[in-house]
């Protein structure tokens, strides 16, 4: 299947003890780059979180996002005494040593934890399994998304590459006509010397003689404009795309393994390109310069579009 590298997915998970919130914002990279922004709290959790996340994604710059809150209203807290009476004996010996230290304000006794809220289950790995627990489900909410989203990418390539096979079409149809015409105009050619340097040059010529130098320089000519073979690996090539895009995988067996899709694909769109360049320096017409032109932008919507597949 195909997967775009532009997605987003989260996720939230809530215990006993409060929630934790993942949050996974992913767009194009040649590489993968992942960007953590979490808390000091939940700092353990970054290394689990980076294997996770390398596991099933190849490319991509994902920033990740995490974030927590402890369970019970900061408004509703009630103060007790004790728990007063010990903030200002630490405060009072931290004067001693600081004596500009400041008082702590409203904010910072709200968040001062309650003697009860210290227990076993207030631990590290508690946090570190809701912190999983929820960067597994944002995962597979971005890789959904990411499906979705290649779905898309794939289907404008398919019309791309049908807009190209179209081209390729009226290239093939329009060669005969063009060796034709150039019959045409040798015979013009060679005429109007012919007459220009010996009015009576056709006494002297058989129409047999004539029509033999036209055959062989007609010959050179479709040797020259022969691009049977460009057009031969152009539609190859688009199959070979068809092929990646319709299951997702390459049917070649000699493409490295360890190549994701999106690269493969840039590589195609490379040979792809050659083809036309070479079929453009064999061009001997406006009308085929012109299809060449428009191979070559449908090559470069197809590129755009392979930059967002993993």
């Amino acid at each position: 299947m195909i997967h775009s590298m532009t997605a987003f997915g989260s996720a939230r998970s809530e215990f006993l003890l409060g929630s934790v919130s993942v949050e996974l914002k992913g767009v194009n990279s040649r590489y993968l780059d992942l960007a953590f922004r979490i808390p000091d709290e939940l700092r353990h959790a970054e290394t689990a979180l980076r294997e996770l996340l390398g596991s099933h994604l190849k490319r991509g710059k994902l920033e990740v996002r995490v974030s927590f809150a402890r369970s019970g209203s900061l408004q509703q807290r009630a103060f007790e005494v004790d728990q007063l009476t010990l903030i200002n004996e630490r405060y009072l010996a931290a004067r001693k040593i600081i004596p500009d230290l400041a008082a702590p304000g409203m904010s910072d006794l709200l968040h001062w934890p309650a003697p009860n809220e210290y227990n076993e289950d207030d631990s590290p790995a508690m946090w570190l399994n809701q912190c999983m627990q929820a960067g597994r489900s944002a995962l597979q909410e971005l890789i959904l998304a990411r499906a979705r989203e290649g779905t898309r990418l794939a289907t404008a390539m398919l019309e791309a590459a049908d807009e190209m096979k179209k081209v390729i079409a009226t290239i093939e149809e329009r060669l005969p006509g063009i060796l034709e015409e150039y019959r045409k105009k040798l015979a013009g050619k060679l005429t109007d010397t012919l007459n220009a340097a010996c009015p009576n040059g056709f006494e002297q010529i058989s129409g047999a003689e004539l029509s033999a130098r036209i055959a062989s320089e007609s010959s050179l000519f479709s040797l020259r404009i022969d691009v049977a073979e460009e057009l031969t690996r152009l539609d190859s090539h688009l199959k070979e795309l068809s092929v990646i895009l319709s299951t997702g995988k390459s049917e070649s067996k000699s493409a490295a393994k360890s190549l994701s899709l999106g690269k493969r694909l840039d590589f195609l769109f490379q040979e792809m390109n050659r083809e036309v360049n070479t079929l453009g320096s064999k061009s001997s017409s406006l009308e085929i310069t012109q299809s060449v032109i428009d191979l070559k932008l449908l090559i470069e919507q197809l590129r755009e579009q392979a930059q967002n597949i993993e």
